[in-house]
């Protein structure tokens, strides 16, 4: 079985004895990528498609994307079905969506909330993610999408690379969403603006279709 490596009780157990931290909306769990999976990535970004977007439930997932991906790459498939069963348990919905993208520009660069119930990620190389915890977020300081309108440097958290995140969006009942933004990397040399970054969320998130399903894209387009 492809995911014999991962069985759900070992997510589980994994989901549960991973450092944690929780900040309202928003859970964290740290993770230092092992070693072949750090070489899978590397691969991956070497020779891998800029993007693999698709829909269903987990095992359907990993039918649909394994014949793209490029050997010894596929340590990557395994940990982002795990992902998405993780996702699977907090959100329980049966299917997701899944999105695996080499990204080279400022996506997102705005701090902005998702309008989803919840969405998962986690960036498998270079800069990750970056949000402003609640305590920051004073309602005089909001503009009419519940984003902050001044953020100073030093309220701004960042994730690591191989963390896992798990983010609320306006779509969770009773919840604002998490404020967040993709780390901007154009000022940087080209070779530190890459990032291969893991979306999980809702089926329909980003008005996705069936006739999406998969996309494999091996050209880099100019926004991501």
């Amino acid at each position: 079985m492809p995911l014999a490596s991962c069985p759900t009780r070992s997510l589980f157990h994994f989901a549960t004895h991973a450092p944690q931290k929780e900040t309202s909306g928003l859970v964290r769990i740290e993770r230092t990528l092992p070693d072949n999976l750090h070489h899978a990535v590397v691969q991956y970004m070497q020779t891998g498609p800029n993007l693999m977007l698709a829909k269903g439930a987990p095992q359907e997932l990993y039918t649909l994307l394994c014949p793209h991906m490029p050997t010894n790459t596929r340590k990557i498939l395994d940990d982002a079905i795990m992902l998405a069963r993780l996702y699977q348990a907090h959100s329980k919905l049966s299917t997701v969506r899944f999105r695996l993208e080499h990204v080279r520009t400022d996506s997102c660069r705005k701090f902005h909330t998702d309008n989803v119930r919840l969405r998962l990620l986690c960036t498998y190389f270079g800069l990750a993610t970056e949000w402003v915890p609640p305590e920051y977020l004073a309602p005089d300081n909001l503009n009419d999408y519940g984003v902050p309108k001044h953020i100073e440097d030093s309220s701004i958290h960042k994730l690591n690379a191989g963390d896992i995140a798990l983010l609320k969006g306006r779509a969770w009942p009773g919840h604002s969403g998490v404020v967040h933004r993709s780390p901007p990397v154009s000022h940087l040399p080209a070779p530190q603006r890459s990032r291969l970054l893991l979306t999980i969320d809702e089926p329909t998130a980003c008005g996705m279709s069936d006739e999406q399903t998969p996309t494999i894209r091996y050209t880099a387009e100019t926004t991501a």
